[in-house]
């Protein structure tokens, strides 16, 4: 992105000169023998008789002689020095009429570099000149690594620095310590990173929204605390204020965590871990103490793990938080989890199932009188809030519904809720034992841990009751599969258990700064479709940031679904020990069932979810159907 940049010329026949973009990237196709000298001679001929002005390279591409990966290979292996506006014109990402506009406008504003201007005039996205630089050249995109920075490194350059020069440094590796540019082919600031921490740097970009964001959130986390010291009054304030911000901040989990010379705060926001501040080891012990106190731990116990539970009042609500402190090499670490932070239930119609999924799991399975309902996922994918969702559902003058919770996390007219205490002998085990005897017509287990409370689950659910319970799982034909594997017998799963629904939250994208996103091909087939095979694919939306999302691009999360309705095909397949490929299959063709990645892909082409989110939260383990058939099975409309 430096200098001017000129249109690749061609000599009055049409033959692009010697030293052409196109040619040096057809040469190094006949390098890599992608490519013999008669087809180069065969696609300069072809060129010659266009009228358009289509570079070498798309016309050895259209004529099928070298294919878009085979093109990429030799870029990234050879790393060719061809401008920017040269490279993004014979790879036909823009114009000539484009190209000619951003350089007259970099000749009004000469200190800015092409790429600034390609991004300023709309001719080019940031993240289409990312994928230029990052794939066709062969430079790492750092964005996932500017979430994991190493406090370290960046304390080695001051951010204000960063910002000036448009870098950031991420953490060491085994190949040297990794560096996002906003621009990878400024050789000042290469060298200015290189004098800074020496020789061995792996070069990489990032977008500079990104970018800015991680600075701002690192030098907020690194900055020295030196007004916080041992003094009790001091520790007292700083806990509260902890709490008081987790609050405000809408974070689900807050870790604190002592290392060899620091102690370390993190936020889980949004399903992600994010640095928040970083203070003097000294204040770790007289910290942990604090949180013990409030927790109702053993403050003198620091050998062992412990648990404990508080209640804190923030802005005029209670706010009830579980902490674990798990002893380790340096110290004891404290997780502290916020249980109701948004200090509200959802009704089974907000928890965010398409139209058919939603009336389906009140009329098959809420609806019917007994069997087990199971809720799936793995550890913060929401089942809790699921499970309530039902049992707000199910809660009427008629009904006599009581659980079995550790911890009760929301607090419900009408129903009997029971929280675990195994400090006085109310464990799972005895409170499961009394619970059928209270005649309920609902039985709510917060958790199928063992095979104990699963016997209890089935066969309360034998004796007519309805049974409403959670499970860790991947998917819902893993639930069935881990009963089996509890030694559970197959024909008293088949006869008991009406639905197994699992589900994953993941981050909503912010509506204010998303920006539309085409599926590459290489996209379509990390998503398990075949590109030949789609004309016309869903259009998708990705993260850009800006302050309401504080440059995260994501705001809030989403919740996704899949919801298994056991029918005889699928209870057949159970009792004769199918594989969880053959349920899956007799399920997706027989039930109706929409798979975790199916429901994905169709909230992301509503534009609620990232492509990015699906590969990071959601299981591949089957094929997805096409999108016109994912819509008419979501019940959507026109």
């Amino acid at each position: 992105m430096s200098g001017s940049e000129n249109q690749a010329s061609k000599t009055d026949k049409g033959r692009p000169e010697p030293d052409s973009p196109g040619l040096i990237i057809a040469g190094l196709l006949v390098e890599d023998e992608v490519l013999g000298p008669e087809d180069l001679a065969y696609a300069q001929r072809v060129q010659e008789k266009l009228t358009s002005d289509d570079g070498l390279t798309a016309v050895i591409r259209e004529l099928n002689l070298a294919t878009q990966d085979q093109i990429t290979a030799s870029l990234r292996k050879h790393r060719p020095k061809i401008r920017l506006g040269d490279l993004l014109l014979e790879l036909g990402l823009v114009t000539p009429s484009d190209l000619r506009t951003a350089l007259a406008f970099q000749q009004q504003f000469p200190e800015k570099k092409l790429g600034e201007v390609l991004i300023e005039t709309h001719i080019l996205t940031e993240r289409d000149l990312i994928e230029v630089l990052s794939i066709q050249l062969g430079f790492r995109n750092m964005e996932a690594e500017l979430h994991d920075i190493d406090p370290k490194i960046f304390r080695k350059i001051k951010p204000e620095w960063m910002k000036k020069r448009g870098l950031v440094p991420i953490r060491e590796t085994d190949e040297g310590v990794l560096v996002a540019f906003v621009d990878p082919l400024e050789s000042e600031q290469i060298a200015f990173v290189t004098r800074e921490l020496g020789s061995n740097i792996v070069v990489g970009i990032a977008r500079w929204l990104e970018m800015e964001a991680a600075i701002e959130r690192m030098a907020m986390a690194v900055q020295p605390q030196t007004t916080v010291t041992g003094d009790e009054n001091e520790i007292v304030a700083l806990v509260n204020w902890l709490l008081a911000q987790a609050a405000q901040d809408g974070v689900s989990d807050i870790h604190v965590e002592p290392s060899k010379d620091k102690l370390r705060v993190r936020f889980r926001q949004d399903g992600v871990l994010v640095p928040f501040r970083e203070y003097p080891i000294e204040i770790a012990t007289p910290l942990m103490s604090r949180i013990k106190v409030l927790a109702g731990a053993d403050i003198a116990e620091r050998r062992r793990h412990q648990d404990g539970r508080m209640m804190v009042v923030h802005g005029g609500r209670e706010l009830d938080l579980r902490v674990s402190f798990y002893v380790t090499i340096h110290g004891e670490k404290a997780v502290l989890r916020l249980l109701n932070t948004g200090n509200m239930m959802l009704d089974i119609k907000e928890i965010g199932m398409s139209p058919r999924m939603g009336t389906r799991f009140k009329e098959d399975v809420l609806d019917v009188p007994g069997g087990v309902v199971i809720v799936t996922g793995p550890t913060g994918s929401g089942k809790t809030t699921t499970l309530y969702g039902a049992v707000g559902y199910l809660n009427n003058v008629n009904t006599s519904i009581i659980t079995a919770e550790d911890p009760v996390e929301y607090v419900i007219d009408g129903i009997s809720q029971c929280s675990i205490n195994t400090k006085i002998n109310i464990t799972y085990e005895e409170t499961l034992r009394h619970i059928v005897r209270q005649d309920p017509d609902v039985i709510v287990i917060g958790e199928i841990r063992d095979r104990f409370s699963a016997d209890t689950a089935i066969q309360a659910a034998l004796t007519g009751h309805k049974v409403l319970t959670t499970f860790h799982t991947e998917d819902s034909i893993g639930g069935l599969l881990r009963l089996l594997n509890m030694n559970i017998e197959a024909f008293l799963i088949s006869s008991t258990v009406v639905s197994v629904l699992a589900q994953r939250l993941v981050r909503r994208l912010c509506q204010h700064c998303s920006e539309d996103h085409d599926l590459t091909p290489d996209e379509l087939r990390r998503l398990g479709y075949n590109p030949a095979e789609i004309k016309s694919p869903p259009r998708f939306k990705r993260a850009v940031g800006c302050e309401r999302c504080s440059h995260r691009g994501y705001r809030g999360r989403v919740a996704i679904f899949e919801l298994l309705v056991l029918n005889e095909p699928v209870k057949d397949a159970l009792i004769s020990r199918k594989t969880s490929h053959e349920i899956r299959r007799i399920s997706t063709e027989t039930t109706g069932l929409v798979t975790l990645l199916e429901d994905g892909i169709t909230k992301a082409a509503r534009g609620e979810i990232s492509f990015e989110e699906i590969i990071r939260k959601l299981p591949r383990l089957s094929k997805p159907r096409p999108y016109h058939e994912l819509r008419r099975l979501q019940g959507e409309v026109g």
